[in-house]
């Protein structure tokens, strides 16, 4: 990735920006120029607000190319409060511990970076919400 592409996409990357269909009122992650609901173009910006559910999860032993010294990670489909399902990282649990029906919340990590001198990529991913880790 080129380090003005990432530095452009920043914002989106570390905060979850979806879009409101004005037509249907549908609320739709990422943003896009049309509403897949209704096909409308009439969508104005909306930040969803970061917590959500475990819809489904899988452990990750072989990642791809920038991600080896991340495995084993856990992939998860997470419905967030507002609808959408968006597929991301989870951090700060052991792939054990994670069910459908877990509680998560978004938070900004490390992805990956570009060897030892290259940029850092920040993003959102999802760690188990204050009320899962109380039931632990």
């Amino acid at each position: 990735m080129r380090i003005a592409r990432s530095w452009r996409q920043q914002p989106s990357n570390l905060r979850l920006d979806g879009a409101l269909c004005r037509t249907c009122g549908a609320i739709v992650f990422p943003r896009r120029a049309r509403c897949p609901s209704c096909g409308g173009g009439d969508l104005e910006g909306h930040r969803l607000g970061g917590k959500g559910e475990v819809c489904a999860a899988t452990t990750v032993y072989e990642a791809p190319a920038g991600f080896a010294d991340q495995v084993p990670y856990v992939a998860a489909l997470v419905r967030l409060e507002e609808g959408p399902v968006i597929a991301a990282m989870l951090t700060d649990v052991a792939p054990d511990e994670v069910a459908p029906g877990t509680p998560v919340e978004m938070v900004t990590r490390r992805i990956r970076a570009h060897g030892s001198d290259g940029p850092i990529e920040y993003g959102y991913k999802f760690s188990p919400a204050p009320e899962a880790r109380r039931d632990r």
